[in-house]
């Protein structure tokens, strides 16, 4: 088919849009800006336009539209007005993947991390919501059994068509979209559950535990996963740890969320192939990018640059980096927070105000929002127990760190000690050199 894509751009749409290029179709794309990633789908010859532009619709058998295309959209009103058939991301999701063997992730926290994992376990293809440094892409395509990242913020998990089901865990988030009702929210998880025909689920989570399935297989970690040990290996974070009665491993990164998220991948893995290959295998995870991603390293000053966004996210990647500064030698902790969305940040304030306890100093830059209500939160005050700068940017230079205020006057400079950057937006961006 000749399918386009408004808003290609993002992470999500961009690896459906690679994953459905290899699989023989006809792909173009638009979106506000050109990237690095528009550039990469370009020289994968997909055809990129540059900004919206209702001639990008030139009468495409299908067009697919991200969550933060609205309705308004000149090339979506294009489409409309040449009777193309038009969906969403979430409804597309049985075009890509409603006759593959899909290995469907899910969950508040560590998706991309264990989709990443069970990727590299099971060498298949992939679609992840963020960069495998393993095959340094968000999409890999080598056959018919996918490792798929699930999406709940919207209800596309529902779409995913599941062969085996991994939930990581069950704590309500992005609650707008389930009108802050928790009836709603936890039944979606519910069918998603009953789709698959084998189920993976860390059953420490309350709600997980209940679900009395057959063909289920429970992780309970603190029972489960055993010597969890932390270590160095030529500068990168390593963890190892017991499995049940099935042997030890060793995975990339820092923590015991790392060694849940690598057994559920390894309990889901069992059932494709076996256990020497899986430790073989696992090897091969090197990390995905903005997860605990190291992106300057000096002696006594390191950078690390985490997607977390999410309180329980913030707190988890905080014990990991203090876990580095101890194998490290390494002396304080700065983390530069991004408040990812008002709904979330106001939703989670609490949470949020003691997250940020076991670290030096605070740096908060204003909240990265796309399309939604700005809500009065008065940071200053909510976090007055920090040692706090409320700055407007960053600019990283190698070996150090700049800190801007509204003025663009530098208001400290830093070159020591670890810096954690911390959001869902484009500190990511500010944070590399």
């Amino acid at each position: 088919m000749n399918i386009h894509f408004v808003g290609i751009g993002g992470i999500g749409l961009s690896a459906i849009a690679r994953f459905l290029n290899n699989s023989g179709h006809t792909i173009s794309g638009s979106d506000m800006s050109e990237t690095l990633l528009t550039k990469q789908l370009e020289n994968e010859n997909i055809k990129i336009t540059i900004p919206h532009n209702k001639s990008a619709i030139d009468h495409q058998d299908i067009v697919i539209y991200s969550a933060a295309v609205d309705e308004k959209n000149k090339e979506i009103e294009e489409a409309k007005k040449q009777s193309i058939k038009i969906l969403s991301r979430k409804e597309a999701l049985p075009i890509v993947l409603g006759d593959k063997k899909n290995y469907s992730v899910c969950g508040a926290h560590g998706k991309s991390t264990t989709t990443a994992m069970l990727a590299a376990i099971l060498q298949s293809s992939a679609l992840i919501g963020a960069v495998s440094k393993e095959f340094n892409s968000n999409f890999r395509y080598i056959g018919d059994t996918i490792s798929f990242e699930a999406d709940e913020s919207d209800g596309s998990f529902l779409y995913s068509n599941p062969y085996c089901a991994i939930v990581t865990n069950v704590e309500p988030e992005h609650m707008e979209y389930y009108n802050y009702n928790h009836e709603i929210f936890y039944d979606s998880y519910k069918q998603f559950l009953n789709k698959a025909s084998i189920r993976v689920v860390n059953a420490e989570d309350e709600f997980l535990d209940m679900r009395n399935m057959d063909n289920t297989i429970k992780l309970y970690p603190s029972v489960d996963i055993k010597d969890i040990k932390f270590y160095l290996k030529e500068g990168e974070p390593h963890t190892s740890f017991v499995l049940k009665d099935i042997g030890s491993f060793d995975v990339w990164g820092f923590g015991e969320h790392i060694a849940i998220d690598a057994s559920l991948a390894i309990l889901a893995g069992l059932n494709e192939i076996g256990l020497e290959q899986i430790k073989t295998n696992l090897k091969k995870y090197r990390g995905i990018k903005k997860r605990f991603d190291i992106v300057q390293n000096h002696t006594n000053f390191v950078v690390i640059d985490d997607y977390a966004h999410h309180p329980t996210e913030i707190e988890a990647t905080i014990q990991s980096v203090k876990m580095y500064c101890k194998k490290a030698n390494i002396d304080g902790i700065t983390v530069i927070w991004q408040p990812h969305k008002y709904s979330r940040t106001f939703d989670n304030l609490q949470a949020f105000k003691s997250c940020f306890k076991y670290i030096d100093e605070l740096i908060i830059l204003p909240v990265w929002t796309v399309n939604e209500p700005v809500l009065d939160i008065d940071f200053e005050k909510e976090f007055s127990q920090y040692d706090t700068i409320f700055a407007k940017n960053i600019k990283a230079i190698e070996g150090k760190v700049e800190i801007y205020d509204d003025k663009q006057k530098i208001v400290k400079t830093l070159t020591s000690g670890i810096v954690l950057g911390v959001g869902a937006g484009d500190i990511t961006r500010q944070i590399r050199v």
